[in-house]
């Protein structure tokens, strides 16, 4: 009778996540909304700050590598 009553939630699951009610699945078009906006933001301050900020990098790098 156990092995049964596993069987039965186990199959009751599986239909549940074929029909799309899983609750973990996520929100996916959050997810690639909150990935544009990101990229969009990060295209927006190189596009203004652009020397700045390879300037930064490149003193960075230099400190870590102990170029120049």
């Amino acid at each position: 009778m156990r092995a049964l009553a596993y069987l039965d939630a186990a199959l009751t699951s599986l239909a549940a996540r074929l029909r799309g009610e899983d609750p973990e699945r996520g929100d996916v078009p959050g997810w690639v909304m909150v990935t544009v906006m990101t990229a969009a933001l990060v295209l927006g301050i190189l596009t203004v700050f652009q020397e700045a900020v390879v300037t930064a990098v490149q003193n960075a790098l230099n400190s870590v590598t102990g170029a120049g």
